[in-house]
């Protein structure tokens, strides 16, 4: 994917590719130009699992204009748009014929085959509520009122933030608030997640490269540091980094430079750093697996986020923001919430908090079909709705994603695994045998790593491997897995 690591000058402007398949829905950052291929194939940008969209079915051209261009596909490429007559709305889909490309804005819904795409702007988690500014984090809770009013003090400061919280709590909108407030806010906001890439391939990408490098270094490519001049890089997952690119780390904190793999000299930057993390560094740092110095570089302020179940009054507002934002890209009606949905999702627990409400959310405007969403629709695990008090589930499950066809009959879960629930049973039995196979390919494709496995579904490593017991699926020996 052309730039697709790039950073862009607006963190509002940014885009994204939501992919809706049967119920699955998937996201994409989007480079800010460039094409990005789509279709069944491994080999493109963003693959697609759905037996009606080709293997490579569709070029995404990104940069002054949007467009789309079919690439020959069997079952087309259309495009749906609203198109007024009178007093009524009539929806339109235009087929594009084989090579040529249409133009799109965002918002726009095009169908691969069956399975519908949108790009929309990018956002970290919370969607603007009605009333509010689009871009700007829903803040009800008196907790995080007083977090982001504090937020906005530092953000005027050249210190470095140090971003605690859950997985799912917001970290990444938190931020991009930062920037936004900052004296850099008109510079690259660029996020980096320490904890999807190898090292090899970390240190290529943060430092860059001269040419001549390594063996596939054809040409000198500045690293990722260096394209965040004059604005914030967010190291994300920052208790993840190796050991050898924490001393790396250290020495560009200290000294604002850059030294490339394979260069000679360093090079000057000017960048502010925020991190982010769901570790307790100072546990890390006694036990040794995480730099002492490292850690107080980082470590100038420090804002711990409340995870979502001690938010209960962000839940429906946050809830409304993403069923609004799902339906409209999905060409309908904003739905109601029923009170006992409401109900349920606030005696919820969320572990995966706000990226799981997201997932739960947007799985059930797809799944209801209706302008009224029920609590069958959330498929909620009653087991995590309500734990003994001040009891964290370690092994609560994360959203189940549906997709279009049924799972293989070597997935089914064993007879450990969750069973289903409620009024669901039959769906909830084939999500969890998707689940099982989602969690078996991801660690094939992470050669049995099982914390880059994790990062890959978006789920915590705890409980990623509390559904490696659940399901009965064989840990990876330590001899083939740094996991």
């Amino acid at each position: 994917m052309a730039g697709a690591m790039s950073p862009r000058n607006d963190a509002q402007n940014a885009l994204e590719l939501a992919v809706f398949a049967g119920g699955r829905v998937s996201r994409h950052p989007l480079p800010a130009e460039g094409r990005v291929s789509l279709g069944r194939s491994k080999e493109n940008d963003v693959q697609i699992d759905d037996s009606s969209v080709s293997r490579r079915h569709a070029l995404l051209h990104l940069g002054p204009r949007l467009a789309i261009e079919d690439l020959g596909s069997a079952n087309g490429t259309r495009l749906r748009r609203e198109r007024s007559a009178g007093p009524t709305t009539k929806l339109l889909e235009l087929q594009l014929e084989p090579g040529k490309t249409m133009e799109l804005s965002v918002g726009d819904a095009v169908n691969l085959g069956s399975t519908l795409i949108v790009v929309l702007p990018r956002e970290g988690g919370a969607s603007a509520a009605p009333g509010q500014a689009p871009g700007e984090p829903i803040v009800r809770d008196a907790a995080m009122q007083r977090l982001y009013a504090l937020a906005e003090r530092v953000a005027g400061a050249p210190i470095t933030v140090l971003l605690l919280g859950e997985t799912g709590a917001g970290k990444e909108v938190l931020a991009e608030h930062i920037h936004r407030r900052s004296p850099r806010a008109q510079g690259p906001f660029l996020r980096l997640n320490c904890a999807a890439l190898s090292e090899s391939l970390l240190e290529s990408e943060l430092f860059g490269h001269e040419k001549g490098a390594f063996t596939s270094a054809g040409q000198a490519k500045p690293g990722l540091l260096e394209t965040a001049e004059k604005g914030t890089v967010l190291l994300d997952e920052v208790g993840e980094l190796p050991p050898g690119i924490q001393v790396k780390l250290l020495r560009v904190l200290e000294d604002r430079k850059v030294m490339r793999v394979g260069g000679l000299s360093p090079r000057p930057i000017d960048v502010r750093f925020l991190s982010a993390t769901n570790r307790d560094l100072a546990a890390e740092v006694k036990r040794g697996a995480f730099r002492e110095d490292l850690f107080f570089r980082l470590n100038g302020i420090a804002l711990t986020i409340p995870p979502l179940r001690a938010r209960v009054s962000e839940i429906a507002p946050l809830a409304r923001a993403m069923a609004d934002r799902t339906a409209s890209a999905l060409g309908r009606p904003a739905p109601a919430f029923a009170p006992e949905t409401l109900a349920a999702l606030e005696a919820h627990r969320w572990p995966g908090n706000i990226r799981e409400l997201r997932n739960v959310i947007e799985r059930a405007v797809v799944l209801s079909g209706g302008d009224t969403l029920l609590p069958e629709h959330l498929l909620l695990d009653a087991a995590a709705a309500q734990p003994p008090p001040g009891a964290l589930p370690a092994a609560s499950p994360s959203p189940v994603e549906a997709r279009p066809s049924a799972a293989p009959a070597e997935a089914a879960p064993p007879a450990g695994a969750p069973s289903p629930a409620g009024g669901a049973g039959g769906l909830r039995g084939e999500l969890d045998a998707i689940e099982r196979r989602r969690i078996v390919d991801a660690l094939e494709q992470c050669a049995g790593n099982q914390t880059q496995a994790a990062a890959l579904l978006g789920m915590p490593r705890r409980t990623f491997v509390a559904r490696l017991n659940a399901y009965g699926i064989p840990r990876p020996r330590k001899g083939k897995s740094r996991g």
